[in-house]
C-alpha cells in the first residue's frame, strides 16, 4: 500500500506513520512525492510552547476525504526525546482516526505498536497516577478499546499479587541462559536455533563457553553479594543436549551462581516433546528443578508437519503424562493461534485436547510472520487465517481459560502479528512464572549467557536499559565467549556502583 504523505518533512515522524499504516495494510510504503499512490494523507502541525494541534485530511482514490484534529497539552519543562514523544502520539492518534473510518477496522490497541503495553501500565502506576486516571489516559491519549485496557490492568494487579516486591527488584538480577539447538528448525520461528543433527563437535565447544560464563558471572555475583531472582533456561531447546550434558551444566549452576537454594524460580524449557526422556527428567530431579515447558503449539498432526515439527501430537501427549509422573509440578504449554491451514474449529480442538492435561500455565500466541522466518520468506506456501477468524479465536481462547481458572498474568506483542493481537501468559493460582514477569516489564536487570542470549542491564537509579547481545552463531560464539563476558562484567561494574555510593 502507498501512501502519499504530505506536511511531514520532519524524518523522525516517519516511522510511527509506517508504523501506524502497517496496523492496516501489508508493507505500507510512503511516499513523499505526488505518484501513483493510492492513499494521500496531508497533515497541518500547530505548534506552541505549551500545546501542539494536529489537524490531518486522508483522500482515497474514489476521492472521498476523511478528517481527523486533535489537541494535545504538552508541559513546557518537557524537552527532546520527551516533547517529541508527546508530538509523535499525537500525530498518530490522528492517523489512526482516520484510517480507521476510512477501512472500517477499530485497532483495539489503539495506537500503541510496541512490545509491552503493560510496562507503560506500571510506569504510570509507579509516577503515582490512580487506575481511574490510567484508564483514561490509554482511552483518550492511546484510543486502547475498554477490554484492552481491562487486560492490561487485569495482569498489572495479577503482577504485583505474585511478586509484591516487583518495584523493589531492580537491585537483584535475573539470568536467562540461551542454548541454541533444536531437533529441527519451525518455520515460523526466528530463535537462533541450529538443527543439533551433526553438530555434536559445536555443541562441545558451545558448552565449554557457555561453563566459561557461568562460572564467572557467578563469581562476580558472588562477590559483589548480588541475588538472583530468576533463572530461565531457553533457546533454542535447552533439553536437546544429552542429560549428561544438563547434569554438568546444572552442577555448574550450583557450583557458580550465589545462594541458588533462595532462587525464586529456575525453569527449563522442554518445548520440543522429542527432547524429553526419562533419563533428562531425572537430571532435573537430581536438581529440584519442576518447572518446565512442554510446547505442543497445536494438537492436529498435519499442522505440526507444515511448520516443521518433527513430533507426533501422542508424543507431546505421552510426555507430558512422564513429566507428570515423574514429579514435574509446574509444566507451561504453548498454543499459536493463526497456524496454516488452522481455522477455528481447529483451534477449538486444541483447546479441547489442552483441557484433558491441565498443564499449570498455557501460554497463547497470536503468529507473527517475523521478518527472516522460513514462514516469511515463502508466505505463499502458508495459508492462514482471515483475521475475523484470528479475533474468533483469541475470544474462544480467552474464554476458555477463564472457565478452566486460569488467569492472565504477562503479554506481549509483536510486529506483523496476525489481527494486531497478543500474545498471553494464563496460569493457575500461584503458578504464574516469575521470569516471564521480569523479562517483560524490564524492572530488573537479565544478564544473557550462552549462544544468541542478549542481556538487559537495567540502571537501578534511572532504570536505564542498555542492551548487549552474544553472537547468535556457536563458531562466532566460540570465538569470542571471554571478551563478551568480560564486557558484560565491565557493564555491571558501571551499573551498580551507583548503588553503593
Amino acid at each position: 500500500m502507498k501512501i502519499y504523505i504530505k506536511g511531514i518533512d520532519d524524518e523522525r515522524f516517519h516511522r510511527p506513520l509506517t508504523l501506524i499504516g502497517n496496523l492496516f495494510f501489508e508493507e505500507t510504503e510512503l511516499c513523499f512525492t505526488k505518484g501513483d499512490s493510492t492513499l494521500e494523507a496531508e497533515f497541518f502541525i500547530d505548534e506552541e510552547s505549551s500545546s501542539v494541534s494536529i489537524r490531518g485530511s486522508l483522500r482515497s482514490e474514489d476521492g472521498k476525504q476523511y478528517e481527523a484534529k486533535k489537541e494535545k497539552e504538552i508541559p513546557e519543562h518537557l524537552e527532546g526525546k520527551d516533547r517529541l514523544r508527546q508530538m509523535k502520539n499525537t500525530l498518530s492518534y490522528v492517523y489512526l482516526t482516520m484510517l480507521q473510518e476510512y477501512t472500517g477496522i477499530i485497532q483495539k490497541w489503539g495506537i500503541l505498536t510496541g512490545i509491552r503495553p503493560t510496562k507503560l501500565y506500571h510506569k504510570k502506576r509507579q509516577e503515582g497516577l490512580t487506575e481511574a486516571e490510567i484508564h483514561r489516559m490509554f482511552k483518550d491519549e492511546y484510543l486502547l478499546s475498554e477490554e484492552k485496557i481491562e487486560l492490561m490492568k487485569q495482569i498489572v494487579q495479577r503482577q504485583l499479587e505474585v511478586i509484591p516486591d516487583l518495584d523493589t527488584l531492580a537491585n537483584e538480577v535475573s539470568i536467562y541462559i540461551g542454548i541454541p539447538f533444536c531437533p529441527t528448525k519451525c518455520a515460523y520461528c526466528t530463535f537462533p536455533a541450529y538443527a543439533i543433527n551433526n553438530r555434536q563437535g559445536s555443541v562441545t565447544s558451545f558448552l565449554g563457553g557457555l561453563h566459561f560464563e557461568m562460572k564467572e558471572i557467578g563469581r562476580w555475583l558472588t562477590e559483589k553479594g548480588i541475588k538472583i531472582t530468576t533463572v530461565y533456561y531457553g533457546g533454542g531447546t535447552p533439553t536437546s543436549i544429552t542429560a549428561e550434558e544438563m547434569d554438568m551444566l546444572y552442577e555448574e549452576m550450583i557450583t557458580s551462581f550465589p545462594d541458588v537454594k533462595n532462587i525464586r524460580e529456575i525453569t527449563v524449557e522442554a518445548g520440543r516433546p522429542d527432547t524429553i526422556t526419562k533419563e533428562k527428567l531425572d537430571v532435573l530431579n537430581k536438581y529440584n528443578i519442576d518447572r518446565i515447558s512442554i510446547n505442543p503449539q497445536s494438537y492436529i498432526q498435519d499442522t505440526l508437519k507444515a511448520i516443521g515439527r518433527h513430533h507426533t501430537v501422542e508424543e507431546t501427549i505421552d510426555k507430558f503424562h512422564l513429566a507428570r509422573s515423574m514429579g514435574m509440578n509446574n509444566i507451561n504449554m504453548d498454543l499459536i493461534i493463526g497456524l496454516p491451514g488452522e481455522g477455528v474449529k481447529e483451534f477449538d480442538y486444541t483447546l479441547s485436547e489442552s483441557a484433558k492435561l491441565m498443564p499449570e500455565s498455557i501460554t497463547v500466541h497470536t503468529l507473527s510472520f517475523k521478518r527472516a522466518s522460513e514462514m516469511t520468506k515463502n508466505k505463499h506456501k502458508y495459508k492462514v487465517a482471515s483475521r475475523e477468524e484470528i479475533g474468533t479465536m483469541m475470544d474462544h481462547a480467552v474464554s476458555w481459560t477463564n472457565e478452566n481458572g486460569y488467569a492472565p498474568y504477562y503479554l506481549y506483542r509483536q510486529k506483523n502479528i496476525l489481527g494486531n493481537l497478543e500474545n498471553v501468559g494464563y496460569a493457575l493460582k500461584g503458578q504464574d512464572s516469575i521470569y516471564n514477569i521480569m523479562i517483560m516489564e524490564e524492572q530488573q536487570t537479565i544478564i544473557g549467557i550462552g549462544c544468541g542470549a542478549a542481556s538487559k542491564f537495567v540502571d537501578p537509579i534511572t532504570r536505564r536499559i542498555t542492551q548487549f547481545a552474544n553472537p547468535k552463531d556457536p563458531k562466532s560464539y566460540n570465538d569470542g565467549f571471554k571478551h563478551y563476558t568480560e564486557e558484560k562484567i565491565k557493564i555491571l561494574e558501571q551499573l551498580f556502583f551507583q548503588t553503593t555510593k
